[in-house]
């Protein structure tokens, strides 16, 4: 029951930064007319103030979900270079976007047995601990280097598309049990090399992988690349570039 109530607070929460950014395309007053709010409730519910109750939360979710278009809204804060790089800002260090980004991956694996988070450094970690933090969990970082202090390790290797070196990834020995049910976290996937070596990583410990959640696709190799982890697991891309 406690965890339960611990959740409801978590999705109350949401309201809050889904209004932040609905308010960047849509007036105060707009706001107010579309969701059958007053201006000084929809006031104290835009600053945190004052929470929804969950019944009254899991219907302006639904409502601001379609007024603020989320995945298109996110893909708008996305620019390209001319070498075909992009700003990933939004993914690492806007605590709004992080927040929303966390949120809609515990909508979408609720109900799913999630032991703990695994997620490659360095620009996973952010969106990775938040949601950690929402599902009161271990969180794990795969690390291209052995670090100190440390006698044992589960290992992958890779050979990166494009590249003419190999990719080792590293997590401490005891940290993936068999008992464990895992979610893998990656920020952006162009081919799939680093998301098919944390699969690797869990299934070599003989654990389960409870899904996989992606922020950005870019192109589609990775689909055929990952197309058997695709159709073995959960697999959730928030936006596809």
């Amino acid at each position: 029951m406690a965890e339960t109530r611990v959740r409801e607070l978590k999705y109350r929460m949401m309201i809050t930064d889904l209004l932040k950014v609905a308010s960047e395309s849509h007036t105060y007053q707009e706001l107010s007319d579309m969701l059958g709010l007053s201006p000084p409730i929809l006031s104290r519910y835009m600053r945190g103030h004052v929470l929804p109750s969950y019944q009254r939360a899991k219907g302006l979710y639904e409502m601001l979900t379609e007024i603020t278009n989320i995945k298109d809204a996110l893909k708008k804060r996305i620019m390209f270079d001319e070498e075909g790089y992009f700003d990933n800002t939004p993914l690492v260090s806007e605590i709004t976007w992080l927040k929303i980004m966390s949120n809609y991956a515990m909508e979408k694996f609720a109900g799913r047995r999630v032991t703990k988070i695994l997620t490659a450094a360095v620009d996973g970690i952010p969106c990775s601990t938040l949601v950690a933090n929402l599902l009161d969990i271990d969180l794990i970082i795969a690390k291209d280097n052995k670090e100190v202090g440390i006698n044992e390790f589960i290992e992958e290797t890779f050979i990166p598309k494009g590249s003419a070196t190999r990719k080792t990834l590293y997590v401490p020995k005891t940290s993936i049990r068999k008992k464990d049910s895992i979610l893998i976290i990656d920020d952006v996937v162009r081919s799939g090399e680093t998301v098919q070596a944390l699969v690797d990583l869990v299934r070599n410990q003989r654990a389960d992988i409870a899904g996989i959640y992606v922020l950005v696709t870019v192109g589609d190799d990775w689909k055929e690349y990952l197309g058997n982890i695709i159709s073995k697991y959960s697999f959730e891309v928030l936006i596809e570039i």
